[in-house]
């Protein structure tokens, strides 16, 4: 039978460096969550079985799907995956369904199982935003008119303004930071004037300084972060123990299961602290390694962008991989004292469903269009 010489196969690179980040997490996980969920449920295994069967298996299903699907498809009806993402945002305030932990609304619980609508809404919003503004680069492509730009930037704050409000009032202000970030480099990746992308930048620091004006705590962290001597016990205890266990790894690492940390000293080590016990048990050389990967990660993604055979794809692509790195870099920054503390779950690797699978499905629609470049 003939070859089919129009089938071009997906980044294998791309797919090695996901499965072995991937690898990196179900070992981590296995380790620091063993002690909890004995502790609350009586066996080791109900996290690290929670993040494959709500995580990894739906991820990979649907990342399949993402795979296989025509992208004209997905670039037609997205907004209605957008739509429905926003409609489950706003039902975070709904009674019963609406599910308040620690004073934040984030999670929808159906009883069978959980929800985070803004770890979704980061995908669906990066496809949303990578199909409007290819189509309205292409209306304008002939003008290059400033008023035609103009009505482009009006549309986008008002669409983020939108999410940002959603996201607000629950409050998630790291995701709006991390979807705000991702917006502003595809807004300007598209091909807008340069001016509009400063503004964008000066408008969301003035935003930045209302939020933390609005609430205390954020400047706290601020505070933490530029004095790290500021109440080593209280706000900035978090922080100070993420590096005593970063260091206390050494060169090579306590080995996989030998953490110290994870046993009542560190706080969040299954989410946002994860990564200080990988370094922990891994030491300075697996740490390199997970960051390594990470950098791979950034360059298939962005050469897959480059070769993307249409705008939409390329915005997509940039759009993707800015925003599993962009949370790489907050997690890990602030680990390691280089950042506040924000929040942000570390792409493939912390604890949670949601994050999980939007991740796997961003990764799918990235070798997608790899393979149809």
């Amino acid at each position: 039978m003939p070859k089919n010489t129009n089938y071009k196969k997906p980044d294998f690179i791309l797919l090695g460096v996901t499965l072995a980040i991937l690898t990196f997490g179900i070992l981590v996980l296995s380790s620091v969550s063993a002690s909890i969920s004995l502790d609350k449920f009586g066996n080791t295994y109900h996290y690290l079985n929670h993040q494959i069967f709500y995580g990894i298996i739906p991820g990979v299903l649907l990342g399949f799907v993402a795979y296989r699907i025509d992208l004209n498809f997905i670039k037609k009806w997205v907004w209605v995956a957008l739509l429905i993402n926003l409609i489950l945002l706003a039902m975070v305030f709904l009674p019963k369904i609406g599910t308040t932990l620690g004073g934040a609304s984030r999670w929808l619980n159906f009883r069978i199982f959980s929800l985070q609508p803004s770890e979704f809404l980061k995908l669906t919003f990066i496809i949303y935003l990578a199909a409007w503004l290819s189509a309205q680069h292409e209306k304008i492509s002939q003008k290059k008119s400033p008023k035609d730009f103009s009505k482009t930037l009006i549309a986008f704050l008002a669409v983020v303004g939108v999410i940002g409000i959603l996201l607000f009032f629950q409050p998630d202000i790291s995701t709006l930071g991390v979807i705000a970030t991702v917006a502003a480099i595809m807004y300007f990746l598209s091909g807008t004037p340069v001016l509009h992308t400063i503004f964008l930048i000066l408008f969301g620091i003035g935003i930045l300084f209302l939020a933390i004006k609005i609430a205390p705590y954020r400047a706290n962290r601020l505070l933490v972060f530029l004095k790290p001597e500021t109440s080593p016990m209280g706000l900035g205890y978090q922080a100070k123990q993420a590096l005593i266990t970063i260091g206390s790894g050494g060169i090579f690492g306590l080995g996989l299961g030998i953490s110290r940390q994870q046993f009542g000293f560190l706080p969040e080590p299954m989410s946002d602290s994860i990564f200080a016990i990988l370094a922990e048990e891994t030491g300075f050389i697996g740490a390199a390694i997970f960051i390594l990967l990470f950098l791979t990660f950034l360059v298939q993604g962005f050469k897959i962008g480059k070769s993307g055979q249409n705008q939409f794809s390329q915005l997509l692509a940039f759009g993707i991989t800015s925003w599993i790195l962009i949370q790489a870099v907050i997690n890990i920054g602030s680990m390691v004292g280089l950042l506040p503390l924000a929040g942000v779950p570390l792409p493939f690797i912390s604890y949670g469903g949601s994050a999980l699978v939007s991740e796997l499905i961003g990764v799918g629609i990235l070798l997608n269009i790899s393979k149809s470049s």
